[in-house]
């Protein structure tokens, strides 16, 4: 086989690896979205974390050792874990009422903040395509969300939030991954997520704060129940489904460059619309339809100009990294 033709194969394989990942984390979105009508935020969270945790721990076994988790930036690995928190909390509140594929759409401004935070955070020029990128991505969420309409709920804003938080974690991922391996970054992500959701159970697991009838709200701060047999199974897939769609994404971009694998994680709006139109009926209308196809393209834009300019700057990194 030529080296033309092995490049070939791995990057078949690398986009093969990246559409897996999204069908797994789109999945995983919809047990969470499954899940909120039952059971609060912070358990979902803390149960779905110690089995991503334990699958963790062992992927940093064969890393290298559970000596790779020791770091000399924990200030830097907590702050991004709190980032972390709210890019969760924002979104997964959002799915307990939005349709799952305009919430994941706006989510997917991310790699725009990205790109316009990477100017005053990290000094990157950018030049007025991308900029006119970011504002094309940012009339799509207005189109999704309808901010003129009757319908409109300011639920639909938090996805806007979640994906902030997502610039915010990446923008620190640039600073740590020079440093301390992916294992060692997952670790305290996952760290935080079980010590912030542990903590609100222990505050407001009694749910002496429900009772408001708000759906997203109750989500939030519902009292904590002991989960049946069939929903722990549940959990424990959702766990798993963040390890292994982190491993599908990162061995994606281990195998083929960067600007090559990105375009295919806004697969995972089409997945999310399948499985939101099969399970719950949900469908966008033609202006949130208009949106989500204005998102993509805005995207794409961004990481075409990567391509061209012969860089991989963080916009252009993995989207679904993020642990959700």
């Amino acid at each position: 086989m030529t080296a033309g033709q092995l490049s070939s194969v791995q990057t078949v394989r690398a986009i093969l690896w990246a559409i897996a990942g999204m069908v797994v984390f789109s999945l995983q979105d919809v047990i969470i979205k499954w899940m909120s009508g039952d059971y609060p935020l912070h358990e979902v969270v803390f149960l779905r974390t110690c089995f991503g945790l334990g699958l963790t721990l062992i992927i940093a076994h064969f890393e290298g050792g559970l000596k790779i988790l020791k770091t000399r930036r924990l200030s830097l690995h907590l702050l991004r874990g709190l980032f972390i928190v709210i890019c969760n909390a924002t979104y997964f509140t959002a799915l307990a009422t939005m349709a799952l594929a305009e919430a994941m759409a706006i989510f997917f401004v991310a790699p725009l903040f990205i790109t316009a935070l990477s100017v005053p955070f990290l000094g990157e020029h950018v030049g007025w395509r991308r900029w006119l990128a970011v504002a094309g991505g940012l009339c799509g969420v207005l189109l999704i969300v309808q901010p003129s309409s009757s319908a409109f709920q300011w639920i639909a804003v938090l996805p806007l939030f979640s994906a902030l938080g997502y610039a915010a974690t990446q923008l620190l991922t640039r600073r740590l991954g020079a440093t301390d391996a992916a294992s060692t970054m997952s670790f305290y992500i996952q760290l935080t997520l079980l010590g912030f959701s542990l903590l609100m159970g222990l505050s407001i697991g009694d749910g002496k704060l429900s009772g408001s009838g708000n759906p997203n709200l109750e989500f939030l701060v519902r009292a904590w129940v002991w989960p049946e047999l069939q929903d722990m199974g549940f959990f424990a897939l959702s766990g798993c489904m963040v390890a292994v769609g982190g491993f599908a994404v990162s061995q994606a971009y281990r195998t083929a460059a960067a600007t090559t694998v990105a375009p295919f994680e806004y697969l995972a709006l089409p997945f999310a619309m399948l499985w939101g139109f099969l399970i719950w009926g949900d469908f966008p209308n033609t202006l949130a339809f208009a949106g989500i196809a204005l998102i993509i393209l805005a995207g794409l834009v961004v990481i075409l100009r990567e391509r061209q300019k012969g860089q991989v700057l963080s916009s252009a990194r993995p989207l679904t990294s993020r642990h959700r």
